[in-house]
């Protein structure tokens, strides 16, 4: 049986002016876990399927060359990270849900659809759904300041998403903001929301007591307002992941520089806790 111990961090890397940064970001989760970093190039090659590359396709040794650049770099960042490329041809939406299958944590890049749209992209928007295990995704410039956001869409809260909070959080020593939502006129009020989040967790908190923790309800018209805000002043986004991905569709319209990564979890996370633990 596998053990998280084991399990790499998967970054994805192609060439945009945003992926330096994405490559960063995933270098500094596998040095704090204490795992290997996997960096894969998807080169499209002979791929004739539906998410083939519209436009011109580069060489297979560019591809190379920006793998080797990848290496270096991650390797300046955390000389002792061990350290592998692959050069893979497919889909890579397709490519990198196979490997989240035996990855710890899928790192990639947002990719705007087009000025005034934004948006992750397909292969994110795909992972949203499909990968198995958490997916990070990083929208911003790199800088990770403020609170961890947990987004709790039901009186439940999946516990992998819920758990994860609070370990990060507690292992950036920083508050963690809970969010949580009611519907108006869906027969429960604000103070109804509020109670059964502060229920939720509060076993979670009894594990985490250096962690402080701050709930907020808010009303559901204005969840897409607080989650922009909250993106906005926060170092990290975590939401539950499902088949629906809701969430992640809310997220992908958030507009604005300066974004937090989003961290999706799905329901049955592979992961364990992060290094230290």
């Amino acid at each position: 049986m596998r053990t998280s111990e084991a399990q790499p961090v998967v970054a994805a890397v192609d060439g945009s002016r945003s992926h330096p940064v994405t490559l960063d970001l995933a270098a500094d989760e596998a040095a704090r876990r204490g795992v290997p970093l996997n960096v894969l190039h998807v080169w499209p090659g002979q791929y004739t399927g539906r998410y083939r590359c519209r436009g011109p396709v580069p060489g297979e040794t560019d591809g190379r060359r920006l793998l080797d650049a990848a290496t270096r770099r991650a390797r300046q960042r955390a000389p002792w990270l061990p350290v592998r490329a692959e050069l893979v041809t497919g889909s890579p939406a397709g490519i990198l849900a196979e490997h989240s299958e035996t990855a710890s944590l899928v790192v990639i890049g947002r990719r705007d659809e087009g000025p005034g749209r934004p948006g992750w992209g397909s292969t994110a928007a795909y992972l949203a759904r499909h990968s198995r295990s958490p997916l990070l995704v990083q929208r911003g410039n790199g800088l990770r300041t403020g609170p961890v956001v947990l987004a709790v869409t039901g009186p439940d809260g999946p516990a992998p998403a819920v758990r994860r909070a609070f370990e990060e959080a507690d292992l950036a020593g920083v508050r963690l903001v809970a969010l949580g939502v009611w519907q108006p006129g869906g027969g429960q009020d604000g103070r109804q929301a509020r109670r059964q989040l502060t229920e939720l967790l509060a076993g979670w908190a009894a594990r985490f007591p250096r962690v402080r923790v701050e709930p907020l309800v808010v009303a559901e018209p204005e969840l897409p307002y607080t989650l922009g805000r909250a993106s906005r002043r926060g170092r990290l986004l975590i939401a539950a992941a499902g088949q629906r991905g809701w969430f992640a569709e809310l997220v992908r319209g958030v507009p604005g520089p300066g974004q937090s990564p989003v961290l999706l979890v799905p329901p049955v996370s592979f992961s364990a806790a992060v290094a230290g633990r």
